[in-house]
């Protein structure tokens, strides 16, 4: 067991941490106009942010206890394909939603 001390240390350690690092878009560049190198960059913040919470769930799901899942692959490959073939998360979304649920129930 963790000593209680040190976790509490910790979580507002980490969550001061979070302030800062949003304090330094926020609050401290404010109204100030940013270079065009970091609005380039920052652009594709949300577009990185989505695979990074999927693949492990894909990859190493908690439901299985961590092996791989023909359903999740499944499902996974199915909605990339329909994203890149519509170019719209809707479909995608519900295709590889309907696929995952579909496959779950069979399997």
């Amino acid at each position: 067991m963790t000593d209680k001390t040190a976790l509490w240390t910790i979580i507002i350690a980490i969550g001061l941490g979070s302030f800062l690092l949003r304090f330094v878009f926020t609050g401290l560049v404010g109204n100030r106009r940013m270079p065009a190198w970091l609005l380039r960059h920052l652009r594709y913040t949300a577009v990185a942010i989505l695979p990074a919470l999927v693949a492990p769930q894909v990859l190493w799901p908690a439901a299985t206890g961590g092996a791989p899942d023909p359903a999740r692959l499944a499902a996974a490959v199915v909605t990339f394909t329909v994203a890149l073939i519509t170019k719209s998360m809707l479909p995608a979304l519900f295709a590889g939603a309907s696929t995952l649920y579909g496959l779950l129930y069979l399997l």
